[in-house]
C-alpha cells in the first residue's frame, strides 16, 4: 500500500561536487528535494522504493547498498543506496579520510545515484529499508502504471522517491533548444503533482516527452499507477526550468 511520495529531478548537477563552482544556483533544489524525501520519512513507510529513468542495463532491481559513482563527471566521489560506510567514513574516502579509494563496482543507473546521494544528504535512516527500480524511458504508458499498481500491491506500508526530470526544451540554450510546447507540458506536469492528480500523469502523451526530452514521464506514470485509489494530497514544493529543464519537487501524503 501506498503510504507517501515525493518527487525530485535527477540532474547530475545536484551534486555540488559535480555542480562545481555552479552549485550555489540549485541550493533551493537541493533544499525542496531534502525536506521532500524529510516528508517521506514522517510518514512512516516500512519500505521506500525509488524509481527513475534508466538504460535496459541497469534497470534493476537495485538492493539496499547498491553501488553509483559520479566519476564520469571528473569527481571522485561514489554512493550507496540508503548504506552508511563503516564508522562514518564517506564513500570514496579511505579509513583515515586520507585519500580517495578504488572506484566502487557501480550499478545504478544515474537516476538513482543521484537519488543515493540525495537520500544520504536528507539524513534518511538506513534501517528503513529501500530499494530501486530503473524504468527504461520507452517504456509504455501501460506498463508502466501496471509496475506502480504491482509496487502498491505489496502487503507493506511503502513510499516512493520518484526521481526525474520534466522537458529539456524550455529555453534557446536548452539540452533540446527551445520548443513552444514544453512550457504547456510541464505546466500540466506541475499541476498534477500539486493536486496529487493520478489520471493527469497517466494521460500524459508518451510520443510528446520524447519529443520534448523529458526524462520523468515514465516514472512519473509509475507514480500514477502506484497511487491509483490511494488517499493521497499534494504538495508542489519547487517548479522551475534553470538551464532551460524543468525541475519539479513535489510531496505526496495522506
Amino acid at each position: 500500500m501506498l503510504i507517501a511520495a515525493a518527487v525530485c529531478p535527477c540532474p547530475p548537477l545536484l551534486v555540488p561536487e559535480v555542480a562545481a563552482g555552479a552549485a550555489p544556483e540549485l541550493d533551493g533544489l537541493r533544499a525542496a528535494c531534502a525536506e521532500a524525501v524529510r516528508a517521506v520519512a514522517a510518514a512512516r513507510p516500512e519500505r521506500l522504493i525509488v524509481v527513475g529513468p534508466a538504460e535496459r542495463a541497469g534497470r534493476g532491481p537495485h538492493a539496499q547498498g547498491a553501488a553509483g559513482s559520479f566519476r564520469g563527471f571528473g569527481v571522485e566521489l561514489d554512493v550507496r543506496l540508503a548504506a552508511s560506510p563503516p564508522d562514518g567514513v564517506s564513500v570514496g574516502d579511505d579509513a583515515a579520510g586520507r585519500s580517495p579509494s578504488p572506484p566502487l563496482a557501480s550499478s545504478l543507473p544515474l537516476s538513482l545515484a543521484v537519488a543515493a546521494w540525495l537520500l544520504e544528504h536528507a539524513g534518511w535512516d538506513p534501517a528503513v529499508p529501500v530499494e530501486g527500480l530503473g524504468v527504461g524511458e520507452p517504456l509504455a504508458a501501460e506498463r508502466c502504471i501496471e509496475v506502480g499498481r504491482e509496487l502498491a500491491g505489496r502487503a507493506e506500508r511503502i513510499a516512493l522517491l520518484v526521481m526525474g526530470d520534466g522537458t529539456a526544451c524550455r529555453t534557446l540554450k536548452a539540452p533540446g533548444y527551445l520548443d513552444e510546447r514544453a512550457a504547456p507540458f510541464d505546466a500540466e506536469v506541475a499541476r498534477a503533482l500539486a493536486a496529487a492528480d493520478t489520471g493527469a500523469l497517466a494521460a500524459l502523451d508518451e510520443e510528446l516527452a520524447y519529443e520534448l526530452k523529458a526524462a520523468g514521464r515514465a516514472p512519473l506514470q509509475v507514480l500514477a499507477g502506484s497511487a491509483e485509489g490511494a488517499p493521497l494530497k499534494g504538495e508542489l514544493r519547487y517548479d522551475e526550468a534553470p538551464y532551460g529543464v524543468g525541475y519539479f519537487v513535489a510531496s505526496w501524503s495522506s
